[in-house]
């Protein structure tokens, strides 16, 4: 299932376990954020070809973190179109780093990816009506990014934030520290519209952002009292 959310940004369902998938369609370049478990890719195929596009159409595949729900798909694409990401999750990605990946915790095999871009924070992406700014921000996982349109104040979160200020569980990687230091700094810019790997959209971002550094703050003292 698919939505148009605002023109040339379109959301892409398919199902759980897949996170959800976001598609750009750019005058210059089109790019598919997440594809989401390898599992369910044929449903994904299908709604690209719903709105008009088939593999060969698409420029780059963007993965926000190194979790298997938002990059196991890469399998069925990687031999087509380029496979990006942060640098630290490309590293775990094609060492085939399970601890990290989940893969075998979903029934995949970790080995056989490969990324072909390794992303830095404030890369930036030009798909010409699209100004795409790359930002790390660790905390969920150590290679997690979001994606910001500062003109059209969009921020695509991955993991990272969720509407109602829920935030993800640290992974092995990850680590609170990093997380609410991530927070606090998306909690300086303006986003009009949220959209997350999971769960709804948001267009109440600044008030779930002040929730989610709440929310990490209380985690983190909780975690730090425990491991007293």
């Amino acid at each position: 299932m698919y939505t148009e959310i605002i023109p040339n940004l379109y959301l892409l369902k398919t199902k759980k376990p897949s996170c959800k998938s976001y598609l750009i369609i750019g005058e210059k370049m089109n790019i598919l954020i997440d594809p989401g478990i390898n599992e369910n890719f044929q449903i994904l195929q299908r709604d690209l070809e719903k709105i008009g596009l088939n593999i060969s159409h698409l420029n780059m595949v963007l993965n926000t973190h190194e979790h298997v729900d938002h990059f196991g798909a890469n399998r069925h694409l990687q031999n087509t179109v380029p496979i990006s990401t942060h640098r630290y999750a490309g590293t775990k990605i094609v060492s085939a780093d399970d601890e990290v990946l989940l893969c075998r915790a979903h029934g995949e095999d970790p080995t056989g990816y490969h990324v072909h871009l390794w992303l830095e924070n404030l890369n930036v992406l030009d798909l010409g009506d699209w100004f795409l700014k790359i930002l790390h921000t660790p905390g969920h996982t150590s290679g997690s990014l979001c994606i910001y349109e500062p003109r059209k104040k969009v921020l695509i979160s991955g993991d990272t934030v969720f509407a109602q200020g829920t935030i993800s569980n640290i992974s092995s990687s990850g680590s609170y520290g990093e997380y609410i230091n991530s927070l606090a700094r998306l909690n300086t810019m303006k986003i009009d519209l949220l959209l997350p790997g999971h769960g709804a959209l948001s267009e109440n971002v600044e008030e779930d952002i002040d929730k989610a550094l709440e929310n990490a703050n209380e985690k983190h003292e909780i975690f730090l009292r425990n491991n007293r």
